[in-house]
């Protein structure tokens, strides 16, 4: 395991247990004392967590997330494990399914790997909508009002859209995944569009990589039990006793 790996592993165990220890960490991770005392000095150092005596906590002023990255600056990020996701969640749509896209960079990439031209797509996401015609599919784009950050459709008129109809499944994206909190996103509108979408969606699937785990944003738009996650890396069994996980590489 690379070292940067290990430590993105790390903040996010932190994150999901609030605290835990040495001991703790060398077990999970089969490294040394040294090794890991080193990780959580440099976490430390770069405000990821606190260092204690022993062990290591969670920054409490970062536990909730209030901010959007812009799509540019999520496209850059954890490029193969984005690629390997959203290449699998492609292979699972059929020519009978009624599909809903979510906006967001791991849904995005998904769409380059779509070849089924019999299935019907729909999508808040206005890149999205243009990716789907210019591969010759099925394509209808819910209407409302844009946000520019993330390049989604929301709002009342958008929510509305999306209680008309049934999916037979929905890729969705987040920014957060936590036992107690569930599936995040720090804006409250694109939250209500994501937990309507959920909600009239027979199955759902959550796409996101493995440093997902363990962070919090200002909005739950879905609990874990209630959709399916296609990752990288399972971070902790406790999240696969809530919910089905597949783990790609």
């Amino acid at each position: 395991m690379l070292t940067q790996e290990r430590r993105d592993l790390i903040v996010s165990l932190i994150n999901e247990r609030n605290v835990v220890t040495v001991a703790e960490l060398m077990e999970e991770f089969n490294a040394s004392a040294a090794t890991i005392r080193r990780d959580l000095s440099v976490l430390n150092d770069e405000r990821k967590i606190i260092k204690v005596f022993g062990g290591a906590t969670s920054i409490s002023s970062s536990d909730v997330n209030t901010t959007e990255p812009s799509v540019l600056a999520k496209s850059s990020l954890n490029m193969a494990e984005k690629d390997a996701i959203s290449k699998y969640a492609a292979a699972l749509i059929n020519d009978d399914d009624f599909v809903y896209i979510d906006s967001g960079t791991t849904t995005l990439e998904m769409i380059k790997y779509i070849d089924n031209t019999k299935a019907k797509y729909i999508t808040n996401g206005i890149v999205h909508a243009k990716r789907l015609l210019e591969k010759g599919l099925s394509t209808m784009i819910i209407g409302g009002r844009c946000k520019p950050t993330t390049e989604a459709i929301i709002g009342p008129d958008c929510i509305e859209g999306i209680s008309k109809y049934h999916f037979t499944k929905a890729f969705m994206g987040t920014n957060g995944i936590s036992l107690q909190a569930g599936f995040t996103t720090p804006d409250v509108d694109e939250a209500l569009v994501k937990a309507e979408a959920v909600k009239h969606a027979y199955i759902s699937y959550i796409l996101a990589d493995h440093t997902k785990f363990g962070l919090v944003s200002s909005v739950t738009f879905a609990e874990i039990s209630s959709c399916c996650i296609i990752t990288d890396k399972e971070v902790s069994k406790n999240y696969s006793n809530k919910t089905i996980i597949k783990v790609v590489q």
